[in-house]
């Protein structure tokens, strides 16, 4: 029987809409809302269902609903009896998947995910920090320049081959970005209020480290691949890992990579289908598609009966 990895998005690709046609059609689902909707004091499942975009977009409301949004996809998809052999998500999608895993629960990851939230939108100052898609460069290059700019920029993803984000102060993310562009590369400045994973956010992790201590940290009953070394960790690990993440690269490929050894294909569970595109530029044939509604869901199950 072929294995199957799950993964989960991060921050950016909450969208309108997310997670209604799950929480219509499977009561697993809806629980997830409803808990998430007494936790936040607000009905946090509007905000997802219904928007406004321009709120749903800000950090603080992200992150709890894109982990909401991706949980009940998770939900979903357990009651078609897929059991993933390992599992990651990127940048707040790797909570996703602790949760998911059993590694801390709902009730503990919702105000924990909304403190990184507010740390991260409090760490920089709006308008003082950037970040910069750059594609046909070797990571090489791209850090050996960040590395030479005298203000604060650094590495934040490592997506997939030829494609890398930076993060840091404004000024610096834009004198690297000319350099760049000169270099060849095609680069596309981020609409992102937080120049996430960047060393500007040392300190908001430092703020943090408290809150990840105080969560009983469980085995994952699945593996769950960090971003910060690409593999698994132990439960006593997790409070280290996830301070470090703040501020540390992404290491989305490398991870991908050796998921691949774990897993002959993948599934991302959540809104949007980010993930599967980055994983198709790494192995285009790995991906059996995404599941953020009913009719993906359905696609992607057809997809996993005919392995």
């Amino acid at each position: 029987m072929p294995t199957i990895a799950f993964v989960f998005p991060g921050q950016g690709a909450q969208q309108v809409g997310m997670g209604k046609d799950l929480y219509d059609n499977f009561p697993e689902a809806a629980r997830i809302f409803q808990l998430a909707d007494a936790w936040a004091g607000y009905e946090l499942s509007s905000l997802c269902f219904e928007g406004p975009a321009e709120t749903l977009n800000q950090t603080v409301y992200a992150q709890p609903a894109l982990l909401v949004a991706g949980l009940a996809a998770y939900e979903a998809i357990k009651q078609m009896g897929v059991v993933p052999t390992v599992m990651a998500g990127l940048s707040l999608g790797e909570y996703t998947a602790l949760t998911a895993a059993g590694a801390i629960s709902l009730e503990q990851v919702l105000p924990l995910i909304g403190k990184r939230a507010a740390l991260m939108q409090e760490a920089v100052p709006l308008g003082q920090g950037a970040m910069a898609a750059v594609f046909g460069l070797t990571s090489e290059k791209i850090k050996d320049l960040c590395e030479k700019e005298t203000g604060l920029v650094d590495i934040a993803n490592y997506n997939c081959p030829g494609q890398i984000v930076i993060s840091g102060s404004t000024q610096a993310v834009e004198n690297v970005s000319g350099q760049l562009r000169e270099a060849g590369a095609r680069v596309i400045p981020l609409t992102v209020s937080v120049p996430a994973h960047s060393p500007l956010l040392y300190n908001a992790a430092l703020k943090l480290r408290p809150w990840l201590e105080r969560i009983e940290w469980k085995p994952p009953r699945v593996p769950v691949v960090s971003n910060v070394n690409a593999r698994e960790n132990r439960a006593q690990d997790l409070s280290e890992i996830l301070q470090q993440q703040v501020y540390s690269p992404v290491r989305w490929e490398q991870s991908v990579r050796y998921m691949m050894e774990k897993a002959d294909y993948f599934i991302e569970l959540g809104p949007g289908s980010t993930l599967s595109g980055l994983i198709k530029k790494i192995d285009k044939n790995r991906v059996l598609g995404p599941v953020s509604d009913l009719k993906t869901l359905e696609k992607t199950m057809e997809k996993v009966k005919s392995l």
